[in-house]
């Protein structure tokens, strides 16, 4: 088998990578070490994955991934530690879940010599450079590192490079959700987006909420809708009601989007411009909400075709809004410089 070696710097906020002169692996509160870095192929079978239990299930992100490597084949490296006599997968699960989707039986995986507690400290590193990680896997590897480790929350601000304060806000998430939604949140059943909604409420609250969400496929806007009216309900008959019925919340709160918008200093025309824009903003809203749902991704042959013609339509339609308010604004500018 062929290997190479490779040497590369780390840094927890900012993964910086430098070939041939740079010869250690530095991370925050450690002393700078010198490190090898070998590439090599990894049958997929001798993986380890148990920092997947820290990471959250994206199945759409997954897809997208199998879709690029059916195309393109592997473009990047996935990153490991050897551990007992294995290798302990630390960055790439999605490239992992795809190949295993496309039958590969290798990948290629570039090799750590690191110990359990820097591996976690990439884990956020390699993702916050992405911004591939979600606020609350953050907040979960910051709990495991913080349980595990025995760290307090000034250890884990030297460690990884953050500010205490960050750290703080991160780990009252994981305070903050219950148990059983987090589980479905890393199974991909609920997004993050769901969960923002969510953690409004009592722990003890949102389980029951979060079915409903979960069985009525609502998008976030609509998740936060829920809980708004949740969170108002005079008595524990008018929750179960809501919960029972969110149709009827849901119809209410699009009513009273679809209120009529005036404004006294503009003509009627200038008002019936600005209802226009109103009803265009609303639908986009509910559009960009619906297509950031996580089955989007899962759009069999079909649904793309009778699909595709129309976003075709949508997006032509947005350009030319486009050049339009490209007009308004320089009709503007134009204004302010002759004052």
């Amino acid at each position: 088998m062929e290997l190479f070696i490779h040497q590369i710097r780390f840094n927890c906020k900012d993964v910086h990578v430098r070939l041939g002169k740079t010869h250690y692996l530095h991370l925050p509160g450690t002393k700078t070490v010198p490190v090898s870095i070998q590439i090599e192929d990894i049958a997929l079978g001798d993986f380890d994955l148990s920092l997947s239990e820290i990471r959250i299930m994206n199945m759409a992100r997954i897809l997208q991934v199998e879709k690029s490597m059916r195309i393109h084949g592997q473009l990047q490296a996935v990153v490991a530690r050897v551990h007992n006599g294995g290798y302990q997968l630390i960055d790439g699960f999605k490239r992992y879940y795809a190949a295993e989707n496309l039958l590969m039986e290798t990948l290629q995986c570039r090799l750590l010599q690191i110990d359990l507690s820097q591996a976690k400290v990439l884990l956020l590193s390699y993702n916050r450079v992405h911004q591939s990680m979600e606020a609350l896997e953050e907040a979960l590897v910051l709990q495991d590192l913080q349980t595990t480790h025995s760290l307090d929350q000034r250890s884990l601000a030297e460690l990884t490079g953050y500010s205490r304060s960050w750290v703080s806000r991160r780990l009252s998430l994981t305070d903050k959700i219950d148990e059983a939604v987090c589980s479905e949140i890393m199974m991909g059943v609920l997004t993050s987006s769901h969960a923002r909604a969510l953690i409004k409420l009592p722990r003890g609250n949102q389980g029951k909420v979060a079915r409903v969400v979960a069985n009525r496929g609502l998008s976030s806007r609509q998740s936060d809708a829920l809980v708004e009216a949740f969170l108002k309900a005079k008595d524990e008959d008018q929750q179960c009601y809501i919960l029972a019925h969110p149709e009827k919340v849901l119809d209410k709160d699009q009513q009273n989007q679809e209120q009529e918008v005036y404004d006294a200093r503009l003509s009627s025309y200038g008002n019936d411009v600005m209802q226009s824009m109103v009803y265009v903003q609303q639908g986009l809203q509910i559009l960009l909400s619906r297509l950031d749902d996580h089955r989007l991704g899962m759009f069999n042959e079909t649904e793309k075709v009778i699909i595709t013609p129309i976003v075709r339509k949508v997006s032509a339609y947005a350009e030319k809004l486009t050049e339009v308010i490209k007009h308004l604004q320089i009709h503007k500018t134009k204004q302010q410089d002759e004052r």
